[in-house]
């Protein structure tokens, strides 16, 4: 038996993009380790996608969760899945127009900002909300954050304060859910990754080169290390861990006095 006994668990990882995503990344640990893993994605495209990369039949959920009435048939999917139970779901789900590039915070547009809000934050709560009644007592509930909610992280835009309400939503959750059960809620705080997602941020590939200088190490978050965390946090060795979020980011956030960067941005020789 592994260090995290997963074998015969079974999980549901929601918002594989492609091979480069964290959902991925999760999705082949749990498997390797030998657990069943049901997916859901945003569409019938993307379900074409996946079914490519798996290497054997997964059922593969449907759900765009910015429709209500997706993801209303989506818990009817779950309630007419045959004897459904799960031991963890993984929540990897993010999307914000920068159609228009990157603009100050108060030029925000409403409908964006309500957009990425309902699509990256509130689905945490509605998707919580339809496992519930198919979370084992002690399973557990793992989303994908970032790790600098609480600076103003320009390079990300409006998604910042967003993520950050969904690290809040983390935590009320857990609160809400331990008045009949033992599920747990966590987050992963990522630093910047190489992903697929982030390419289409303006600008993110410099901010992402800069991250990488503020390591400790002088190399880059990997997205399997992310993906290694959560799964620990989806497993019951994390079970004294709830409510929280956790940052790793390869020690960016306490390098911000690195000597190499000081002396370049002051340009000192």
């Amino acid at each position: 038996m592994s260090f995290l006994d997963l074998t015969d668990k079974k999980f549901l990882v929601v918002g594989v993009a492609n091979r480069k995503s964290v959902a991925w990344s999760v999705a082949k640990l749990l498997q390797s380790e030998g657990a069943e893993v049901l997916f859901c994605v945003r569409s019938e495209k993307r379900k074409k996608e996946l079914k490519n990369l798996l290497s054997s039949e997964r059922h593969i959920f449907t759900c765009d969760f910015e429709k209500p009435d997706e993801i209303e048939n989506l818990a009817q999917e779950f309630a007419e899945f045959d004897d459904l139970k799960l031991d963890g779901v993984l929540h990897s789900i993010a999307f914000a127009n920068y159609a228009e590039g990157m603009k100050p915070f108060h030029e925000t547009k409403r409908e964006d900002f309500l957009q990425a809000t309902q699509i990256s934050s509130f689905s945490l709560i509605e998707l919580s909300r339809i496992c519930k009644p198919y979370l084992t007592r002690n399973g557990s509930v793992v989303t994908i954050g970032i790790s600098s909610t609480e600076v103003t992280a320009e390079n990300y835009g409006y998604m910042a304060p967003i993520k950050a309400s969904l690290e809040a939503s983390v935590r009320y959750l857990a609160k809400s859910f331990s008045k009949d059960s033992a599920v747990r809620f966590n987050s992963v705080n990522a630093g910047p990754l190489k992903t697929s997602a982030s390419a289409g941020i303006p600008g993110y590939l410099v901010n992402y080169l800069y991250a990488e200088k503020l390591t400790f190490r002088k190399k880059a978050l990997q997205t399997d290390e992310v993906a290694n965390l959560a799964t620990f946090l989806l497993s019951e060795r994390s079970s004294g861990i709830n409510g929280q979020g956790i940052v790793i980011d390869a020690g960016m956030g306490l390098n911000y006095f690195d000597r190499e960067i000081v002396e370049t941005s002051m340009q000192v020789k």
